[in-house]
């Protein structure tokens, strides 16, 4: 998977928009919250909770996913695109740090059709 096909995957769920709130960084957002940082060969996404939930990425793909500067310790990870990470999987991350990011928002930010399935 490439990033651009990422990039077209993140902007297909219900509310995303793309923006670039630094010069260069592209990021998926869901009303004001990032939920996917997009690059060419990797993906920023919140993989769970905490720390300690995020690491078992870490421990799964220790080549491939790495913690996010200065946000990891909330739960963000950088995963490797075109690694030992099936893309069904990459996808899955995407799909679980967008649920993440909506369900903290206020119910007036929710956009319409993102109820977890």
């Amino acid at each position: 998977m490439t990033g651009e096909q990422l990039l077209d995957y993140c902007l297909a769920k219900p509310g995303a928009w793309h923006d670039e709130p630094w010069e260069g960084d592209v990021v998926a957002k869901v009303g004001p919250k990032i939920f996917a940082f997009l690059g060419d060969d990797a993906v920023g996404v919140k993989c769970g909770a905490d720390r300690d939930e995020a690491d078992e990425w870490l421990l799964a793909y220790p080549d491939d996913a790495s913690v996010m500067a200065y946000i990891g310790r909330s739960g963000w990870n950088t995963l490797r695109l075109r690694g030992a990470i099936p893309d069904e999987e990459l996808r899955g991350a995407v799909d679980d740090s967008y649920l993440m990011v909506v369900e903290k928002l206020p119910k007036r930010q929710r956009p319409e059709g993102w109820e977890r399935s």
